[in-house]
């Protein structure tokens, strides 16, 4: 079974959609993209630099919009190969329209809601949050717990995302427990907290003006690592996630268990794929991260 994975906010680099636009078609998918999330794609993704292309309002669709160019080029005329698809946070917006519960258009729109929804929230009050690599989970849970800091992101292999004020973040980099490495990151608020629940609430708006239909490609959520059969419940679940954990390490759990036999990361690849290789050791891999890497991708897929 090959599982293709959609990537989550931090994959983006400066530039990296510039390859992409060498390949016929690309130029006026993104542009119809873009219309729809109301974000000029090409620009942010070719000149913006680092700090403007940080910007959740940004960073979001920018992410899903290069998941889904590569994702069309990749699956054009071999989507039975497909076993399953997933993806880690804003990511399951790919997911759904690879799958067919939202149209492409739709995805991207929710997404630029999405995102500067969020921003909107992070702005009200001083949050962040930092990666956490190593360390026993009891005594992460309880230094967690002494800081009200919340766990954001399970992403399994030793990673834990936490949020929540930036004092406490600064508290817990001064003293991290034992054997584990604090790791700042690069995002405006403290995302999948109870800090983006207005977040929630523009987004239900939103999304009640889309149609949803049942995947033809198997589904898993970030909820909780299991397979949907229903359009209009993963919505409900992309919905909710902005103020939930992401479930990672519960999506890998499961593709073991289905007997995966390959993972292919959408553009802009790396990082789901780095988790993979530590929590399934052994499993085939191919990150996507330009137009050159289709090759191996598509080998792997109908190998399958």
């Amino acid at each position: 079974m090959i599982v293709i994975v959609a990537p989550g906010q931090g994959s983006q680099s400066p530039g990296f959609l510039a390859p992409w636009l060498d390949v016929d078609g690309v130029r006026e998918h993104l542009g119809e993209l873009g219309e729809a999330a109301k974000v000029d794609l090409i620009t942010h993704g070719t000149v913006s630099d680092d700090e403007t292309i940080r910007d959740t309002k940004i960073a979001q669709p920018l992410i899903v919009s290069a998941s889904l160019v590569s994702a069309r080029l990749l699956l054009n005329g071999r989507r039975e190969h497909v076993g399953a698809v997933a993806g880690h946070s804003v990511g399951e917006f790919a997911a759904a329209a690879v799958s067919g519960i939202l149209t492409e258009t739709d995805a991207v729109h929710l997404v630029g809601v999405r995102g500067r929804a969020m921003a909107e929230e992070a702005a009200k009050i001083e949050t962040g949050m930092s990666a956490l690599l190593g360390g026993d989970a009891a005594d992460i849970d309880q230094r967690l717990g002494e800081l009200g800091l919340f766990p954001a992101n399970m992403n399994g292999g030793g990673q834990v995302v936490v949020a929540g004020g930036k004092d406490a973040l600064a508290a817990l980099a001064e003293n991290p427990p034992a054997g584990a490495r604090v790791i700042p990151l690069s995002v405006a608020g403290a995302f999948h907290t109870s800090y983006m629940g207005g977040a929630v609430d523009t987004l239900r708006e939103a999304a009640a003006q889309v149609e949803t239909s049942d995947p033809d490609i198997s589904t898993y959520t970030n909820k909780d690592g299991s397979r949907v059969s229903a359009g209009s419940h993963y919505l409900d679940l992309l919905i909710g996630q902005v103020s939930s954990p992401v479930r990672w390490d519960l999506c890998m759990e499961a593709f073991a268990r289905d007997g995966v036999t390959g993972v292919i990361e959408l553009a802009p690849a790396g990082a789901l794929v780095g988790l993979v290789k530590r929590a399934l050791k052994g499993t085939p891999t191919v990150a996507v991260k330009t137009p050159d890497d289709l090759s191996a991708a598509i080998e792997l897929l109908e190998a399958s």
